[in-house]
């Protein structure tokens, strides 16, 4: 960990590879300062890890970031220990979050991490960049909830961008809370809501099987991206609800 005047830097990092027995090794496993990682039981083949948040934060100020790399055929499945609360610091910097993740082809990686809690007077940008082999496969999941429970929320800024083979098949930004542009909070936006999320689902078998875009009540929805992969998108009242939804709608693809 390097602590400076504006803040904590933290760093993790995972690599996985196939350990040519049907399983999955970690021959990388690190974490410094606030970040730490562990391996958990794992099953069927797949590398079970959890980020363990050593101290609350990120605060204003603080730069973290995270890299995991899945090698051919290896399985790996990232967790965290608890929601991550985005904190108010002693400095009027803003926190930043950085993720990078790498699938190789026949590679398969689950990041399924608790809820980010943007809590009241925190400012908070999260960049996620993902880049997935051609064959490569991907369960991606983001939930943010916008203030505890009867608090307004912090700044949060989010940006995610997702590349399958080569392609750009996302790049979506999303800016709520006191100083984002107006309109975050309207129809057009979360509509009052005050918990959001999203899936990315990357498989080969999309290419071949598109799956179709459509409506799941009023609080989600499906859109199919470019090449192997869809996007799944809902808000909802609080972070139960929402968590519900996603879940839901992974299963309904079977």
């Amino acid at each position: 960990m390097t602590a400076v005047a504006d803040g904590v830097r933290g760093r993790a990092r995972i690599l996985a590879r196939a350990d040519g027995r049907g399983g999955t090794a970690l021959p990388v496993l690190a974490g410094e300062g606030p970040l730490a990682v562990r391996r958990t039981r794992g099953s069927g083949g797949a590398a079970h890890v959890t980020l363990v948040g050593a101290m609350s934060g990120p605060l204003g100020g603080d730069r973290f970031s995270v890299r995991a790399e899945v090698a051919e055929h290896a399985r790996l499945r990232v967790g965290t220990a608890a929601a991550t609360l985005a904190l108010p610091g002693q400095t009027a910097r803003p926190a930043r979050y950085d993720v990078r993740l790498d699938v190789a082809d026949g590679g398969e990686l689950h990041w399924l991490p608790e809820q980010l809690i943007s809590v009241r007077g925190s400012e908070l940008y999260v960049r996620t960049c993902v880049e997935v082999g051609t064959a490569g496969r991907l369960v991606l999941r983001e939930e943010q909830v916008l203030g505890r429970a009867g608090e307004e929320p912090g700044l949060l800024g989010s940006r995610l961008t997702v590349r399958v083979g080569g392609r750009c098949v996302l790049d979506q930004e999303l800016l709520c809370g006191p100083g984002a542009p107006g309109g975050w909070d309207g129809p057009a936006g979360l509509d009052g809501h005050r918990a959001v999320g999203q899936l990315v689902v990357v498989r080969p078998e999309f290419a071949l099987r598109p799956v179709a875009a459509r409506v799941l009540g009023t609080e989600a929805a499906v859109f199919p991206l470019a090449g192997p992969a869809v996007l799944i998108g809902a808000v909802a009242a609080d972070a139960l609800r929402l968590r519900a939804l996603l879940d839901e709608a992974l299963s309904d693809l079977g």
